[in-house]
């Protein structure tokens, strides 16, 4: 980032300052009374714990209403299908474990609430894997009635895009607008516990200055922890890299007038010199070396884009899948977003003045 830093001062990755809003805290790393993170109560694998716990109680009295199938055999889409139109043991098992994980993401709510900034929120926007199924949508307006109905003023609404496009379409609001100019779309990056993904994110400005049109038009995905031999760093920087390659490939193929800017997503607290700080656990080896440079790595890999030098900015995925609801949540001063996936993603905003 040091290049990016002297030609553009105002270039730092993990930045406070963005150019609608300004990032008032992210990456928040809450403890239980016991040492515990309170967002792990609120994860997917919390949710999968609970399902477990409610079918081992079933069977310790008789039939499983889901059958013999393994917690990782039975899919979201399953779960979506027994919540509908299955028989009323296997529903009813359903709505008690979306009830008990409903309670559980209210309480990390409240949690949230009573810290400076979150303590105003009356909107908190939720992503991660859970949005994109029924289950999830109905714990996020059970959790809801349940803030309400305890006297909070306070909403929590699905994310807008597909979870798996909101880490990509966010990508557009990290970059200074000068960078658009004469430029259809850019390359984002999207870093998680689980997956990586690569895409070509089209600007649409034709249709909205704001950039509330932007969507996805080419994606690569990889889900590294499902992986026979899990791959380590050099393995998923090396994978990375090839994906964004090829993206930038396709662009310029089919006549995409790129900007020559990458934005990236990844879990952690992001230092201004690209390095991770904290938060990177999850992630395929040691991504929180003082030694390690993602950014540089991916200027490497694509040094230009159209005849014009790389510029790459990095910030927390949350950050990054929270801004891409950005354009509809210019009516409130503040807002959050709380990320459900491998872990519990978090990140508030405060909207800029004069910002439109």
């Amino acid at each position: 980032m040091a290049d990016d830093a002297k030609t553009h001062p105002e270039i730092r990755h993990g930045a406070r300052s963005l150019p609608a809003v300004t990032v008032v805290s992210y990456n928040v790393e809450l403890r239980d009374a016991d040492g515990g993170f309170v967002g792990d109560r609120a994860s997917f694998r919390a949710f999968r714990d609970l399902l477990a716990d409610w079918r081992d109680r079933l069977r310790a009295v008789g039939d499983d209403p889901l059958g013999d199938q393994t917690g990782e055999e039975v899919g979201r889409k399953a779960l979506d299908r027994a919540l509908a139109e299955g028989e009323p043991e296997a529903a009813g098992l359903i709505h008690g474990v979306v009830e008990d994980f409903a309670q559980e993401l209210a309480g990390v709510v409240r949690r949230f609430r009573r810290r400076k900034g979150w303590k105003d929120a009356t909107r908190i926007v939720v992503g991660g894997g859970m949005r994109e199924s029924r289950i999830g949508e109905v714990a996020i307006g059970r959790a809801t009635v349940i803030l309400k109905g305890g006297g909070a003023d306070v909403t929590l609404e699905p994310i807008r895009h597909h979870p798996d496009e909101a880490g990509l379409i966010g990508a557009v609001h990290l970059a200074p607008a000068w960078i658009f100019a004469a430029h259809d779309a850019i390359v984002a990056v999207d870093v998680g516990g689980s997956n990586i993904r690569a895409g070509i994110v089209a600007l649409n400005r034709k249709k909205a200055e704001d950039l509330s049109k932007a969507a996805v038009w080419k994606s690569d995905l990889w889900q590294h922890r499902a992986e026979a031999r899990q791959p380590d760093r050099d393995d998923a920087v090396r994978r990375l890299t090839r994906m964004v390659a090829h993206l930038v490939a396709r662009a310029r193929k089919a006549n995409v007038e790129l900007a020559p800017f990458i934005g990236v997503g990844c879990p952690g607290r992001i230092e201004a010199d690209g390095t991770i700080a904290a938060g990177g656990q999850n992630l395929p080896g040691n991504w929180q070396s003082s030694r390690f440079d993602l950014p540089a790595c991916l200027r490497e890999a694509v040094p230009e884009i159209g005849g014009h030098e790389t510029m790459v900015l990095m910030h927390n995925d949350a950050v990054v899948q929270g801004l891409s609801q950005m354009p509809f949540m210019r009516d409130v001063p503040g807002w959050g977003v709380l990320t459900i996936g491998t872990g519990l993603g978090n990140a508030f905003f405060a909207n800029r003045d004069g910002v439109a």
